[in-house]
């Protein structure tokens, strides 16, 4: 009776240790990168991103987000005619600081598994970094990490998008 008492204490702690571990690990306050496949760059914005307030997912363009310390990046690529136009926006803080003045480079790496380095200006107007890509007509997944040069603090984030 002592032996079966004891097995159900041990076996009820051992499964509360567990459910516990698991909650912890897929709470958003540890995730870096939000998954690509579940935010879909073509869908249009929710009501939260539309009016300019970062929503739950923190992504106030309708974009795929990475969070890095104090920074927020937001990716979103988007059909332009030919081509495609990668948006990159960077924050500091919560939302509110733009940065104008890092240098920032997408690598692309195609369906074919060609890869091209893209420069992305600031363009002062929309406030964010971004340029036209050519040659994104190639249907499939594109992979693409951005690399973020802020006076010396290199910041980088990877996203995807399907063609």
């Amino acid at each position: 009776m002592v032996f079966r008492q004891s097995f159900f204490v041990a076996s009820s702690v051992a499964i509360l240790m567990l459910g516990a571990c698991s909650n912890n690990a897929s709470t958003p306050e540890t995730a870096n990168i939000s998954s690509p496949a579940a935010s879909n760059p073509a869908a249009s914005p929710s009501p939260d991103t539309a009016s300019g307030t970062a929503g739950e997912s923190g992504s106030k363009h309708g974009g795929q987000v990475v969070k890095s310390g104090d920074y927020h990046l937001e990716f979103v690529p988007s059909k332009e005619g030919d081509g495609t136009h990668l948006d990159f926006f960077l924050y500091k803080g919560d939302l509110t600081e733009i940065i104008p003045d890092a240098k920032v480079t997408a690598k692309v790496e195609f369906p074919d598994g060609s890869q091209q380095d893209i420069d992305l200006p600031y363009e002062p107007a929309g406030k964010h970094y971004g340029k036209k890509m050519p040659d994104a007509s190639m249907p499939g997944d594109y992979n693409v990490a951005i690399l973020t040069d802020i006076n010396g603090e290199k910041i980088n984030g990877r996203f995807s998008f399907k063609q």
